[in-house]
């Protein structure tokens, strides 16, 4: 045979290869008959779904691909060999002899007639496939008709979206989907939750993993760990670790301290993710390019100090900066991000941005619904509950690019105390000894001055204060430049350019002077300033800045009021060392500079800027804050029952005030803060909730409103309705005195304490709070 298949002549060697060929089809022939009756026998084992047999038998189009297949080559096979008979008429026929004669002594005679019963056994298997096929086809369509379950109205649409769309996206097929109806229903029933539980289904076949077992948290020293975790290739990442490395001694002796306090507490440690979406290149990732030109740099200032806080408080950490990591982190399905997770969430918590919401949208698809408890989104400025409730923020005019996510606005955390209704994420600004506050207050120089503007452009317009200013005080300015000195900063401004952290520390430490142009609005910058020993000079806005009059707040998902450059260093630290006044006013601009000149400061800094005022505050949130839990019964269970009227209301007067308590013999039921911190007012018209706590020396409380009762808490308030009606409303509970009519909330989401309307009164839940950590009650821990 080897002989014969070396041989040069193309009629010999074809002639071999057919014969060969027939042998082995015969052998193919076997098998693929074996096969697929086997995998028919093995799809009618008793208890295996007709799911499973398509996956075994249905080769369907493939398996009668082949069959096409041989029977097409058996064809030309017939016609070569009958192309060959013709040989014996030509001149070559003693050539075909010596091939018969060959091919005689390796295959007995009757070759033609073999081919022929080898095509004819084909054609019959063929026909018997397919018979087996539409009876498989046909077993399976009795089984899989499409539900009308009014328990899920919306199986049929998503059948039939899954028809015209399931190869839109491969994490379709990742999970069986392959066309049929079956592989459908299995999908919307199994991975979605559109359609009910298929009854020839195993149900049992997903095991139910068990959540890890509780650890305790313990406080980390060294952030060695952490700064690997980081990872390098950015600037903004370097820019980061820099900042930690400069404060992980504070962070370490704030983590002894905070350590010693909460010794007689458990602390859970959890698992969480941090994923950064800012700093992916999928969204821009604009700030690395301007580390070293001036750009913004608190986002990154309270990215650094989240990252550690977490870190030093002891809990599991994982960090993303790219969709490939966070992709990795969470055990999406490949593809496109159409098809949710099947398996548990990997993490207890998910700190993010809204760069990062978005894109955890994209890749989580239905899981983000599911999982969305566990997030928190670090937001500068800020998302009000009319923002953020999304079909409410559609039909009245509060739709913007951020809002709209359905969160709890508790987990929206903001750089500043802004708004109650979020919850205070805060940064930390380096704290000095008392030996440093001693040498700094011996070396400054009273006539000093350090202006807050990194970009030459916040510089423009900005000559007639300045020149005033330059009367009295040598003024000095850090605004980056590569070879010529902008010309928007004045002649006679001393500017060092762009400077490192430390030496411009130093810088501060001199300076009497810190003085803002208005804008960048609520940086971190003003509370390092203080906490160096300089006064903060910033303009007062009039009217305040908003979403309705200025173009740097339009598309923000809040509504707040901005009375000046930095509201938080206004209101909660204020004078002597802050001071603000109107930039425009050149009587009051020069006053203020005299008082600042003969007024002498110590280095300030709040606790909750501290480390471990960071830590507190940050632990008290992981260890209490829980949006997974089922929510407090809106309104309490008990609360038709035992809260009817005034005489039967767990609130008292609190003395010579009309501002109500939660008594303290009242039944409760658990809530954070806890209801002893609760205390109840109504606001005057026109007045949102945030104001009318303040006025009482209080703050608003939002995750308090589903503890108030109903109507009798307005009888308890002597506010008498008429009338009542319940509605999604970010004004309610209200009243309005010009109908003597009371609203009620229907949808707790919308609870708010930003919102006011001059047309109601609302009903306030307010709390007390610590001296220097406004976020936490004196009871919360």
């Amino acid at each position: 045979i080897c002989e014969l298949s070396l041989s040069s002549d193309p009629t010999l060697s074809l002639a071999l290869s057919c014969r060969i060929f027939v042998a082995g089809i015969g052998f193919f022939s076997l098998c693929f008959l074996m096969t697929s009756l086997g995998g028919q026998f093995s799809a009618k084992r008793p208890g295996d779904s007709p799911f499973t047999m398509r996956a075994e038998v249905l080769g369907g189009p493939e398996s009668r691909g082949v069959l096409r297949k041989i029977s097409d080559m058996l064809e030309v096979i017939m016609k070569r060999m009958d192309t060959l008979s013709k040989l014996g008429n030509t001149t070559d026929s003693h050539r075909l002899d010596e091939l018969s004669s060959a091919l005689d002594r390796i295959q007995p005679i009757g070759l033609v007639e073999r081919i022929q019963a080898i095509a004819q056994n084909m054609s019959e298997m063929a026909v018997r496939v397919e018979q087996i096929l539409q009876r498989s086809r046909d077993g399976m369509l009795g089984q899989c008709e499409i539900p009308k379950d009014p328990h899920y109205p919306d199986c049929s649409s998503k059948v039939d979206w899954m028809r015209a769309r399931w190869t839109s996206d491969p994490c379709y097929a990742f999970y069986g989907v392959d066309g049929s109806d079956c592989s459908f229903l299995v999908y919307l029933s199994e991975v979605e939750w559109f359609c009910p539980p298929l009854v020839w289904r195993n149900q049992t076949a997903t095991p139910t993993l068990k959540p890890p077992p509780k650890k305790q948290a313990v406080f980390h020293s060294d952030i060695g760990t952490l700064l690997e975790q980081v990872g390098t290739g950015k600037e903004s990442l370097s820019f980061m670790k820099r900042r930690m490395r400069r404060l992980a001694a504070q962070w370490a002796s704030a983590a002894r301290r905070l350590d010693d306090r909460l010794r007689n507490h458990w602390r859970e440690q959890k698992r969480i993710l941090v994923h950064v979406g800012f700093l992916t290149e999928e969204s821009g990732d604009v700030f690395s390019p301007k580390v070293l030109k001036g750009g913004p740099l608190g986002e990154m200032v309270q990215w650094a100090d989240i990252l550690t806080a977490l870190h030093v408080l002891g809990h599991n950490l994982k960090i993303s900066v790219s969709l490939k990591e966070l992709q990795g982190f969470l055990g999406v399905p490949p593809g496109r991000g159409s098809c949710p997770l099947t398996g548990p969430l990997p993490f207890d918590l998910i700190y993010t941005d809204y760069h990062g919401l978005q894109q955890m949208k994209q890749h989580m698809g239905l899981s983000l619904k599911k999982h969305k408890c566990h997030i928190r989104v670090i937001d500068t400025f800020g998302t009000e509950p009319a923002y953020n409730h999304e079909e409410y923020a559609t039909l009245h005019g509060y739709r913007t690019n951020w809002g709209y996510w359905n969160l709890n606005c508790k987990q929206y955390m903001t750089m500043f105390p802004h708004t109650p209704d979020n919850s205070f994420m805060g940064f930390v600004a380096e704290e000095l000894n008392e030996t440093e506050k001693v040498n700094i207050q011996r070396n400054k120089v009273n006539n000093m001055a350090v202006v807050y503007g990194k970009e030459a452009s916040m510089w423009k317009g900005k000559e007639k204060f300045l020149e005033i200013l330059h009367r009295y005080m040598e003024i000095h300015g850090t605004v980056y430049y590569e070879a010529q000195r902008p010309p928007e900063v004045p002649a006679f401004v001393k500017n060092h350019g762009l400077l490192p952290q430390q030496e411009l520390q130093q810088l501060l430490r001199k300076a009497k002077l810190f003085i803002g142009f208005g804008f960048p609005y609520e940086g971190p910058a003003p509370l390092e300033a203080i906490a160096n020993g300089c006064i903060f000079l910033q303009p007062k806005f009039n009217p305040s800045h908003s979403s309705l009059n200025h173009e740097f707040f339009r598309g923000k998902p809040t509504s707040r009021k901005v009375s000046s450059q930095h509201p938080y260093a206004e209101q909660y630290i204020g004078r002597p060392h802050v001071i603000t006044v109107d930039f425009n006013n050149s009587e009051e601009f020069d006053a203020a500079i005299h008082e600042i000149m003969r007024t002498n400061v110590e280095p300030f800094l709040p606790y909750e800027y501290t480390c471990e005022g960071m830590l507190e505050r940050v632990n008290a949130y992981i260890q209490n804050q829980d949006f997974c839990s089922p929510e407090v019964q809106f309104p309490p269970v008990n609360a038709s029952k035992t809260w009817l009227g005034p005489s039967n209301s767990p609130f008292i007067p609190l003395p010579n005030s009309s501002v109500l308590a939660w008594a303290s013999n009242a039944s409760s039921f658990p809530s954070w803060p806890p209801l002893s911190a609760l205390r109840l007012l109504t606001s005057l018209e026109d007045q949102s909730c945030v104001e009318a706590c303040q006025s009482a020396g209080l703050i608003c409380e939002p995750a308090l409103y589903p503890c108030l009762p109903p109507l009798s808490l307005f009888l308890r308030l002597d506010l008498q309705c008429e009338g009542v009606e319940s509605e999604m409303n970010h004004l309610f509970p209200a009243f309005s005195a010009k109908h003597a009519e009371c609203g009620l909330q229907k949808d707790p989401l919308l609870f708010s304490c930003a919102s006011a309307s001059n047309k109601y009164q609302r009903l306030c839940p307010c709390r007390d709070y610590r001296i220097g950590q406004v976020a936490l009650c004196r009871e919360c821990l």
